[in-house]
């Protein structure tokens, strides 16, 4: 006699179903290990949420600290010497603010990048030590110092490119942002523009290095308009000011002023 498993109670075949999945899964122990180790896992995590998200949290800072650590991310730079190497072979851009303007240059505290977080987990809170940096290429004039008090006031945030070092001394290009204006101003080229400086020898790099006739370009063209515009120290003097000046450095003229003044 057959059975016609079609005409079969739906609930009959629903059952021989979900035996058949019990019988499969007895059948199969290492299955039914791996699903009990995810089932354990999946509830351990629900169960400690907080937890998880604190390690991963965690991880992810420590990782950054560590790698802000090791390429100097965040270091507060109080000397030269404490400036990496590659830093200067790599001629890194680093943000300083403005102190006084010297002799030899500015003097500028170095402000690194500051994370939230990390920054004052790494802070050593030491003093304000600024850097002493000298304008590369460029030698000033007294007006050029004025000059650069003018428009680089104290607290002024600058960029300077590291170029090289020379004891603890940094030469470097330093730029910074007019007022107004969405572009930078390179300080190196406009005291040569103005007139206010003559191009000087690059210390500390190599003549015949890239670096070096990139820069010597560079600021040669800035004072060769200055020349030729006549500004700052590169003005002539007018025809009446040459025959003064030439009237009053006269050797015979200066005798005969002092026989002048002798006979009164």
């Amino acid at each position: 006699m057959r059975i016609n498993v079609n005409n079969m109670p739906e609930t009959s075949r629903e059952t021989e179903t979900e035996n058949g999945l019990r019988d499969r899964g007895r059948g199969d122990p290492g299955n039914q290990s791996v699903h009990n180790i995810v089932s354990l896992m999946s509830q351990f995590a629900d169960d400690h949420l907080n937890v998880v998200r604190n390690i991963s949290t965690g991880l992810a800072v420590a990782g950054v600290i560590i790698i802000a650590r090791s390429i100097k991310l965040i270091t507060r730079f109080h000397a030269v010497s404490e400036i990496p190497v590659r830093f200067i072979e790599r001629n890194v851009s680093l943000r300083g603010k403005v102190h006084v303007v010297t002799e030899k240059g500015l003097k500028v505290e170095h402000v690194p990048i500051y994370l939230p977080v990390i920054s004052p987990l790494l802070s050593k809170h030491k003093g304000a030590s600024p850097l002493t940096v000298h304008l590369a290429g460029v030698e000033l004039t007294p007006d050029g110092r004025t000059w650069l008090q003018k428009n680089l006031t104290p607290a002024q945030i600058v960029w300077f490119k590291l170029i090289s070092r020379e004891d603890d001394t940094l030469h470097c290009l330093v730029s910074y942002s007019r007022q107004g204006s969405m572009w930078s101003c390179c300080v190196n080229e406009e005291v040569l523009k103005l007139g206010l400086a003559r191009t000087a020898p690059i210390s500390g790099v190599l003549p015949g290095s890239r670096l070096y006739w990139r820069l010597h370009k560079q600021l040669h063209r800035a004072e060769f308009r200055a020349e030729k515009k006549g500004r700052g120290l590169w003005k002539e003097d007018s025809l009446w000011e040459r025959t003064v000046k030439a009237v009053r450095d006269n050797m015979l003229l200066r005798l005969l002023r002092r026989l002048f003044k002798r006979t009164k």
